[in-house]
């Protein structure tokens, strides 16, 4: 894809409103289950993942609760009794079902839930076509939005994981043709001679971000260099083959036991020379990059290839002199371009940050100088999570469009690897 063409589908939402923003998030997260059947929706594979059915009925869910009725005179909930299923940990809006058990939820249907969108998406219509209403929602829509984003994702991601568990490999989508990088493409290195550097959401980058992005502050950075591109599916294979994961030396002690209790040999996903993708089973490329790796692994190989894993404030500073929001689609990594119909994805890596997958920073999840989190019940959203978690940065095959930017904080605990994380390597200079 071309440069200009690049731009030209990066500035595709300019002049958009919020209320045709808001439908076009509503319709992609609809379009994304639109393959499932009801049993599909329903099923949770493990406690970190939801069903689908689930992410849809939530993400309803959080705009009856804070935005319609707070904001929509004579707004009745759809049905009362559904909070208590579908409130996610926002322990201001009480009791709430165990996460583990969401699983359990035959009831309501899926049909049901769907229904549920549609009353809800025509109350926010009528409250956004209000400009003054619009105004005065808007910080809470913004949030309601970029929420919505995120559980598409975790709705691709959780439903590949459900899909996994199956013994016939099902396919979500069919296998379609994909713009991998060249075979044997040699690393390169984009180096930064360090100083002071500014970290976090500042006023000349939008108007909304996560709490956790801010405030703006000052780091400290000494001289590195960041990869140009994401490792490979190839080069962990060369990991592997070297006795990558029964090499202690390579491991932080916590992850040696993780890998040795959990009898781990390879990434998420993979087995002999496929890799389960939405499409189902498919011939893994060895050029694509590595996929469904946990902090652990990433550690480990950037340990074994000589390097390391770049802190959240070195991969930003150099992200600050590319643009996160000039991004073609991508593609699931070892499926081809099945996302693209409902147009969800980032792009490919290369020197573009905001590749195919979100990728490892040695940086734990705390608050930045002078953090404060947000008044209310939304104030839960981030903040009480910055414990025992690690940052990743830019985006992934299955982030929404137009979701990501420089100062994004994903976080994760370091043994998970259903999403999709990989790692870009570091050195110091």
């Amino acid at each position: 894809m071309s440069r200009s063409m690049r731009r030209q589908s990066a500035s595709e939402a300019v002049g958009e409103s919020l209320s045709q923003l808001f439908g076009r998030t509503r319709s992609l997260m609809e379009a994304l289950a639109e393959p499932l059947s009801d049993a599909d929706a329903t099923i949770q594979s493990m406690e970190d993942a939801s069903p689908a059915k689930w992410h849809l009925a939530h993400t309803t869910w959080f705009w009856e609760t804070f935005v319609l009725r707070e904001h929509a005179p004579g707004y009745r909930p759809h049905d009362e009794r559904w909070a208590y299923l579908f409130n996610s940990y926002y322990e201001g809006e009480g009791a709430r079902i165990l996460r583990g058990s969401r699983g359990v939820l035959s009831r309501p249907t899926l049909d049901e839930v769907r229904e549920w969108r549609r009353v809800v998406n025509g109350a926010m219509a009528e409250l956004l076509d209000d400009g003054a209403s619009s105004d005065a929602v808007k910080p809470i829509v913004q949030l309601g939005i970029a929420h919505e984003q995120q559980h598409s994702e975790l709705l691709l991601t959780d439903i590949k994981h459900a899909l996994f568990q199956n013994p016939l490999g099902p396919a979500m989508w069919e296998q379609t043709g994909a713009n991998m990088p060249e075979p044997g493409e040699e690393r390169g290195w984009l180096s930064h001679p360090g100083g002071i550097a500014l970290i976090g959401h500042g006023p000349d980058d939008g108007d909304f971000a996560f709490d956790n992005e801010g405030p703006r502050h000052r780091v400290l950075l000494e001289p590195f260099a960041l990869a140009d591109r994401l490792v490979t599916n190839r080069e962990w294979a060369e990991f592997i083959a070297d006795g990558g994961y029964d090499t202690p030396s390579l491991w932080l002690s916590d992850g040696l036991a993780w890998v040795r209790k959990n009898a781990i040999t390879a990434p998420l996903y993979w087995r002999d020379e496929a890799h389960f993708t939405h499409a189902g089973w498919q011939a893994r490329d060895l050029d694509a990059p590595v996929t469904h790796i946990s902090y652990f692994e990433a550690d480990a190989f950037a340990t074994w290839a000589g390097a390391r894993l770049p802190t959240e404030f070195e991969w930003e500073a150099i992200a600050r002199g590319q643009d996160g929001a000039d991004t073609p689609q991508a593609h699931d990594p070892a499926g081809g371009n099945q996302l693209d119909a409902a147009k969800p994805p980032l792009p490919r890596g290369g020197t573009d940050l905001f590749g195919d997958c979100w990728q490892f920073t040695r940086s734990g999840y705390l608050p930045y100088p002078r953090f404060q989190p947000a008044e209310g019940t939304v104030g839960e959203y981030n903040g009480k999570f910055m414990s025992g978690q690690f940052v990743l940065k830019g985006a992934s095959c299955a982030t929404v469009r137009g979701h990501a930017r420089a100062s994004y904080r994903n976080f994760f605990y370091p043994h998970q690897r259903w999403q999709f994380t990989g790692l870009r390597l570091a050195r110091d200079i």
